[in-house]
């Protein structure tokens, strides 16, 4: 787990091939694109864009990928992310692996770590982070967010 300005973020490019292809667009994001999928390499690199509503962290459920790393911008707003190591989690599985959709469910656990994201920062999360992004950093918050898929 990497927690960043994306002023910063010219140091992580050399930890994949794909991160410059998913760096150049959150350089260039504006907030302008409507909510939705953005292919910029295929199935290799893509992004969505959310519009959402934080919520309270007792009612999200821990993700985790295998063949995705997740890059998750905050554009606007502020947001907390709940991490824990994958190894933590699988004693609480919610939900098996889905192939089709690439993610894991897990439940909460106490020992989660709380990264806090504001406006213009990101975090990379690798296959054996679990997350819950979403949740509320001090209060329900109104979020534009662009998380860009990088395979593995």
């Amino acid at each position: 787990m990497i927690l960043d300005n994306l002023s910063q973020c010219q140091k992580y490019a050399a930890l994949s091939p794909r991160f410059a292809t998913a760096f150049d667009f959150l350089k260039k994001f504006d907030g302008s694109l409507a909510k939705g999928r953005y292919d910029l390499d295929g199935d290799n690199v893509y992004a969505m864009v959310q519009h959402y509503t934080t919520k309270p962290q007792e009612q999200g459920v821990f993700e985790a990928h295998r063949k995705y790393i997740d890059v998750q911008f905050v554009f606007k707003g502020r947001e907390t992310i709940l991490w824990a190591p994958l190894e933590s989690l699988v004693a609480n599985t919610k939900e098996q692996y889905n192939e089709e959709g690439d993610y894991a469910l897990y439940a909460l656990v106490p020992t989660a770590t709380p990264l806090r994201l504001s406006s213009g920062q990101f975090a990379i999360l690798y296959p054996q982070d679990g997350h819950v992004p979403c949740c509320q950093w001090d209060g329900p918050c109104e979020i534009t967010k662009v998380v860009v898929k990088v395979r593995v």
